[in-house]
């Protein structure tokens, strides 16, 4: 059977210190890019990743660059073995790594702009304010339900990421979101987790967020799409026009990440391989529990891109 591969890149929360570490012992390009990273933000964001610490590298405007940096620099190396993705796509930040891949974004306007993203995202909320809780167990139109039934201007709780049959994530104020999570319980979730993060990622909240983005975005030009990307908002391919792109990027920071449907959409279209790029593996498993009948693979270092390689010649690669 041929194989029609998609390639998707991690968001937020994949970051571990030593990242892209063995893969720049490895690799001239990688080295390469990692510098052109550090000079476009004129500060060393690979130090950052390679020897922590830690909280200081989950920073929302550190966090975000070096997971994109790291993503696209497997990318590339993926590409040494000639395969051409049908599409790609990214979850929230990993949709930046995915427009650099397909040639829309340059990879220094998009180390930009994704540390200008989590600084706007840092600011919109103070830190302790806002939180995201992902739920596990029930049905997201039910989640959705529930929220829009509870939500008030001074405790906003939203559903912010559908990420796979049965995985819902909550985003708002902390204690909205708390309360919530203790109405899910009741209904029948299996469980509720705190998730590690700084703010309120895809909700309301974040429009200030969206406002200086949007800014930010007008200084940036793109260039013609030459794979599809599937959009987080849409759960469909952009359209290859640079407004429609930028407003779509604008319209992500505060509406929910659609990657249930998106990875639906592309099995739909016959992709039945899936292959994560960059640090962690959640995507993979969200893939695994959605997409059924696919295969999906995790590309993170050297050794997982030998395995990858091993994996896609064993199979015909289509694109």
């Amino acid at each position: 059977m041929s194989m029609r591969v998609a390639a998707i890149f991690p968001g937020q929360g994949a970051q571990q210190v030593g990242m892209g570490k063995a893969l720049a012992e490895k690799s001239v390009r990688a080295r390469h890019l990692f510098q052109e990273a550090d000079d476009a933000l004129g500060f060393s964001l690979t130090q950052l990743m390679f020897a922590g610490p830690q909280e200081k590298l989950t920073l929302t405007y550190h966090a975000q660059p070096a997971i994109l940096a790291v993503s696209y620099a497997l990318y590339l190396e993926w590409q040494e073995y000639g395969i051409t993705p049908a599409a790609v796509a990214g979850h929230s930040l990993g949709e930046y790594t995915a427009l650099v891949a397909s040639g829309a974004l340059s990879f220094t306007d998009a180390i930009r702009l994704v540390h200008q993203r989590g600084l706007y995202m840092e600011e919109a909320v103070p830190v302790g304010l806002g939180s995201m809780a992902a739920v596990i167990g029930l049905d997201g139109s039910e989640v959705e339900a529930m929220c829009q039934a509870f939500s008030q201007k001074e405790k906003v709780v939203e559903a912010a990421n559908f990420n796979s049959p049965g995985q819902v994530v909550l985003s708002g104020h902390r204690m909205a979101v708390e309360a919530m999570g203790v109405q899910m319980k009741e209904q029948g979730a299996r469980r509720v987790l705190p998730l590690d993060v700084s703010g309120p990622f895809h909700s309301s909240l974040m429009k200030p967020a969206a406002d200086k983005l949007e800014a930010s975005l007008e200084q940036v030009s793109l260039s013609e799409l030459t794979i599809p990307v599937i959009s987080n908002v849409t759960a469909r391919p952009h359209k290859n026009e640079a407004s429609s792109i930028k407003h779509l990027l604008v319209e992500q920071v505060t509406s929910p990440v659609r990657w249930e449907e998106s990875v639906s959409y592309m099995a739909s279209e016959g992709i039945n391989a899936f292959v994560e790029l960059g640090p962690g593996k959640v995507l993979t498993g969200l893939v695994k529990r959605t997409a059924r009948g696919a295969d999906a693979f995790s590309v993170q270092d050297p050794s997982s891109l030998e395995q990858a390689q091993a994996w896609s010649s064993s199979t015909q690669t289509g694109g």
